[in-house]
C-alpha cells in the first residue's frame, strides 16, 4: 500500500516546488524583454508623426512631443508590442491581397523608402501605407491614398458600424493629413478584424477644412512644446473616459497647468 504523506499540501509531484513561473510564462518572458530592449534601443522621433496629430488631447501631444516619461506602468509593455508586430503582417497580407485582385498598390518609393512627407523643417513627418494609382472599375477615380488598420473584432466591427471619421478620429485626422501634404483628393481606408480577416473598406474624401484645423493644431503642439508650457486639457475631471486611458493621466492632473 502506497501512503501519501504529501496528501492536502499542495505539492504537485513531477514539479520543482521552487520552480517560479510555468513553462509558457517564462518563454513569454524572455520574448517580451527583447522586444522592449529593441524598442529602447531605438532613437526617439525628434518630430510630431502625422498620425498622431489626429489624438483629440492636444495636451497629450505635448507630452509625447517633449517625451516626458508615461507614468508608472503605462509604458508600452512586451505585449503590446507584439500587438504592433502583428499589424505589420496583417498589413503586408492585405497588400498581397489587394494586389492579386488587380489593384496597382505601391508601397515604396523607387529609392525603396516609403512614401511620405515632412514639413515644418522636418519636426512634422509622415509615412503612408501606400498608395493605389490604378486598379478595377469600382467607383474610385486613381490615385487615392491607401490606410491599413487590423483590429480586434469589437473594434472593428464599431468602425464597420459608424464609420472611420466616428469611430476612429485618430485615423481619420491621419489620412486627412496625408492626403493634404502629398495632393490626393481621396483615401481608401482598409480596416482587418484580427479575429474573422472580414475586411472593411471605406473611401474617405479630402476634407481641406479638416486638414487645416489639423495642420494648425500641430504648429500649436510644437509651439507649446518649445516653450516649455501645456496645452489645456481635454476635460475637466480626470474621469473622463480618454483620461483614464491616458499614460500621463497621473501627471497630467497633478500638474498645475
Amino acid at each position: 500500500m502506497l501512503v501519501d504523506f504529501n496528501h492536502g499540501s499542495g505539492c504537485v509531484y513531477g514539479r520543482d516546488a521552487s520552480e517560479p513561473e510555468p513553462l509558457g510564462a517564462r518563454i513569454n518572458g524572455r520574448i517580451d524583454a527583447a522586444l522592449e530592449a529593441e524598442r529602447e534601443g531605438q532613437r526617439p522621433r525628434g518630430y510630431l508623426g502625422a498620425s498622431r496629430i489626429g489624438e483629440p488631447c492636444a495636451r497629450r501631444l505635448v507630452y509625447e512631443v517633449t517625451h516626458t516619461p508615461p507614468d508608472p506602468g503605462k509604458d508600452f509593455e512586451g505585449r503590446v508590442l507584439r500587438i504592433f508586430a502583428a499589424g505589420h503582417v496583417f498589413e503586408d497580407l492585405a497588400i498581397r491581397w489587394l494586389r492579386q485582385a488587380g489593384f496597382d498598390l505601391r508601397t515604396q518609393t523607387q529609392a525603396g523608402g516609403q512614401f511620405g512627407f515632412e514639413t515644418a523643417g522636418g519636426r512634422i513627418r509622415g509615412h503612408v501605407d501606400g498608395v493605389i494609382i490604378g486598379g478595377p472599375e469600382i467607383g474610385l477615380a486613381w490615385p487615392v491614398l491607401w490606410e491599413h488598420k487590423a483590429l480586434k473584432a469589437s473594434s472593428w466591427s464599431d468602425t464597420a458600424k459608424k464609420g472611420v471619421q466616428l469611430s476612429k478620429p485618430v485615423y481619420f485626422g491621419q489620412m486627412q493629413i496625408y492626403m493634404a501634404y502629398m495632393g490626393l483628393g481621396s483615401a481608401l481606408f482598409t480596416a482587418l478584424n484580427k479575429d474573422t480577416c472580414e475586411l472593411y473598406h471605406e473611401h474617405v474624401s479630402f476634407d481641406p477644412a479638416a486638414a487645416q484645423a489639423l495642420s494648425d493644431k500641430a504648429v500649436d503642439v510644437l509651439r507649446a512644446a518649445d516653450a516649455g508650457d501645456l496645452l489645456p486639457r481635454i476635460a475637466t475631471s480626470p474621469d473622463f473616459f480618454l483620461c483614464r486611458f491616458c499614460p500621463f493621466a497621473v501627471r497630467c492632473w497633478e500638474d498645475r497647468a
